[in-house]
């Protein structure tokens, strides 16, 4: 990936056109995979409605209640296009990675290169944990949390029943998946802080009990107004802080090594240099 990376200073237009060119790529790529992603929509929405059905089984209800609705004459259609968006986003994401990588990598020394490698490849797989947290595990869980609260017509009370329409089902799984995938991004984002000494492992320590608490407040603005999709939500998000921290803990301890390597060369070197003066002296 490095061969084509040119390491000379580039005027400003030349960087402007090879953003452009960076950037015509990533559209095209992204255009590309829309029209493959809208060909399969309703093969994609369908996927996606695997965690309803499970939910249903769960709830111990008819198979008929894994039917949606919509009530709007172009609702369905716009919802494939949002379907198409979302599965375009993720296959053309290895794309739109390389070639924000191609465009940072000749302002980055090598060594720079070989750390900011890993974690570009390290987000896309987080983010991935993420969604699959999301579809297999999550998903069901609070759609089955909804099915249960369906009341059964009586003499007595009113029937409500649960009917779902495929743009609000759309909605909240797509919602659940990026803030899953966002928050599966924490131990990338800290390590690359800590890596470039903006942020330090202690203080990650000492702010612990914050990190719990803005948790708790973040899930509860980016998931349902239930408590088990907040819960659930900040239980993994403080899982990930601590990884974030033993992470740091690991780069700053390498760091340590490479620093005593270092200065261990230098002081070699300067020994050499000595032990030369003396001998020319003599």
């Amino acid at each position: 990936m490095t061969d084509d990376i040119d390491d000379k200073p580039q005027p400003l237009l030349e960087h402007l056109i090879e953003l452009r060119s960076r950037l015509i790529k990533s559209l095209a790529a992204f255009f590309v995979a829309f029209l493959v992603c809208f060909f399969f929509a309703r093969d994609l929405f369908n996927l996606l409605v695997i965690p309803y059905k499970w939910a249903v089984v769960w709830a111990h209800l008819d198979m008929k209640k894994a039917e949606f609705i919509y009530t709007a004459p172009q609702e369905f259609f716009f919802t494939q296009l949002k379907v198409a968006m979302f599965g375009a986003m993720v296959l053309a994401f290895p794309v739109i990675a390389s070639q924000l990588y191609r465009f940072v990598a000749p302002g980055l020394y090598k060594n720079e290169r070989a750390a900011f490698l890993p974690f570009l490849i390290a987000s896309p797989v987080l983010f991935l944990l993420g969604a699959a947290l999301v579809y297999f595990f999550f998903t069901p869980m609070v759609m089955w949390f909804f099915l249960r609260m369906e009341v059964s017509g009586s003499e007595s009370q009113v029937a409500i029943q649960l009917m779902p329409k495929v743009s609000e089902y759309l909605s909240l799984i797509m919602t659940l998946v990026f803030s899953f995938g966002l928050v599966f991004q924490l131990p990338v984002v800290t390590s690359l802080l800590i890596r470039a000494d903006i942020l330090k492992t202690q203080t990650l320590v000492e702010k612990r009990k914050y990190a719990i608490v803005l948790a708790f407040v973040v899930a509860a603005v980016l998931t349902p107004p239930d408590p088990m999709s907040q819960i659930g939500l900040a239980l993994p998000t403080i899982l990930l802080y601590e990884i974030a921290i033993y992470a740091g803990r690991l780069i700053e301890k390498g760091r340590g090594k490479e620093k005593a390597a270092e200065d261990e060369q230098a002081t070699g070197s300067d020994v050499a240099s000595s032990s030369a003066s003396e001998d020319g002296g003599a």
